[in-house]
């Protein structure tokens, strides 16, 4: 008999939400863990990122307070506190996290995990050997090497490494204008920081509608953050604390000094020195390769999160997690739809969405209609002081269903459940526009861009 019906290798959002609902489930389950409980999402990731970003946006509305009518002299800011305070945050969910396995009964082995065969792992440092029924790879991902952007850690550096920098450099180039991006660009710029970022797409956070990427382009604009799209790093020269960034944008060269380049693009999975050749698991381009059910191709191993390279989402390994374990106790679970995943970006204006853009849905061979509110229509908005953003509804013109989600402005990353469950339910814009929303509040702008689908949006 096998030691744990699941062994779970890693404890990020993925692995310690599936030891959880095994243990909720009666199962013998143990979780390997090589370094801090709550993997890089909650200490290197999601959470320090947020703390900052909350920093920030209380330095910001500092910097603006005349507009308030609060006037002040010698404002004083330590990015080293707010580092500080990001540190504190996590600890006190990685104890949390420790706590939440230990009432659901779940061993947690610390150490690398590395499969002997496809029911037993070893601890690489101790030589421990475990066997179990079931193995979930939960490893995550992990910046990727880039021949033209060689990371010294010090200079040119990942986000892992800049989540711990007490100093806010006063020039920095970001390489990659997605989610991880956009938010360090409104951070260090909150801070005083001079920030170019360089998207090789078109646009910045590509995969979010153009009129979102407009809007965020438009905002970073007027908050002195430069935006180089549709151009390249054509290689990075390191001389002491200075770094000089190679450019290249349709025909033009060009070059930008700086005191830090960070790179926010190329990930790769946590695959390598766990044993998966050993067992016959397959990977393609490091990233492990399952079904709709979680299952790779050797029975009783599964994977799950950032590993799988399905979307590197923290909410999205939670719901891989909490799938494989159900999947395991023999529960069938309902197959989840990455098409409907929320997305959220925490920079100034926030981001939010879920489903197609108008793009994609009229590529799809849809028929569309689209529903928008701006912010700048929004007395709650108004009240704020934060107009700039919209609302847009990507809807079905024939049954009247939501396709789409796609929001830029302030908290909007709150109003994703709303509209997630509106399509879950196969919700109608008919039925968003009648439902009450309280006002004032932001809420109110989904209920308008319901509306103005039907075309009887009332206050625009």
């Amino acid at each position: 008999m096998a030691d744990y019906d699941v062994l779970i290798l890693g404890s990020g959002p993925g692995g310690y939400v599936a030891a959880v609902r095994a243990g909720q489930l009666g199962m013998r389950t143990v979780v390997v863990e090589n370094r801090e409980l709550g993997g890089i999402c909650l200490n290197w990731g999601c959470i320090p990122s947020k703390a900052l970003l909350r920093n920030a946006e209380v330095l910001d509305t500092f910097r603006h307070a005349k507009e308030y009518g609060i006037s002040f002299d010698n404002l004083q800011y330590d990015f080293g506190h707010a580092v500080d305070r990001s540190r504190t945050v996590v600890r006190r969910l990685t104890n949390g996290i420790g706590f939440l396995l230990k009432k659901n009964n779940v061993t947690v082995a610390h150490g690398t995990g590395v499969f002997d065969s496809p029911k037993s792992v070893s601890i690489a440092e101790t030589g421990e050997r475990l066997t179990a029924d079931n193995v979930i790879i939960a490893t995550g991902a992990s910046q990727r090497n880039l021949p033209n952007l060689p990371i010294d850690h010090k200079v040119v550096v990942t986000s892992r490494d800049a989540l711990e920098m007490r100093e806010i450099p006063e020039r920095v180039v970001i390489v990659g204008g997605g989610a991880t991006g956009a938010e360090f660009a409104y951070i260090y710029r909150a801070y005083g920081a001079e920030v170019t970022v360089v998207e090789l797409l078109t646009r910045i956070v590509p995969q979010e509608d153009e009129d979102v990427s407009e809007q965020l382009e438009r905002a970073f604009r007027r908050q002195g953050i430069k935006v180089l799209a549709g151009a390249s790093v054509t290689g990075v020269n390191v001389a002491g604390d200075t770094a000089t960034v190679g450019i290249s944008a349709g025909l033009e060269a060009t070059s930008i000094e700086c005191d830090r380049v960070l790179v926010a693009v190329g990930v790769k999975g946590n695959t390598a020195g766990i044993g998966l050749e050993r067992v016959g698991v397959e990977t393609v381009n490091s990233f492990v390769t399952i079904d709709e059910r979680m299952r790779t191709n050797v029975p009783g191993v599964y994977a799950i999160g950032d590993v799988t390279g399905k979307m590197l989402l923290a909410h999205v390994a939670s719901a891989q997690g909490v799938a494989a374990v159900e999947q395991i106790a023999g529960l069938s679970p309902p197959e989840l739809d990455y098409s409907t995943m929320p997305r959220a970006i925490y920079c100034k204006p926030q981001v939010a969405s879920f489903g197609l853009t108008e793009a994609q849905a009229r590529e799809n061979g849809n028929n569309v209609k689209i529903g928008k509110f701006p912010f700048s229509a929004s007395g709650k908005a108004m009240a704020m002081g934060e107009t700039l953003g919209l609302v847009k509804l990507v809807v079905d013109a024939v049954t009247g269903e939501i396709l789409g989600a796609h929001m830029i402005g302030p908290e909007v990353t709150e109003l994703l459940g709303e509209t997630s469950l509106v399509n879950l339910l196969e919700g109608t814009t008919e039925e968003l526009g009648w439902l009450v929303h309280p006002h004032p509040t932001i809420s109110e702008t989904i209920k308008e861009a319901a509306l103005a689908a039907e075309g009887v949006a009332v206050h625009v």
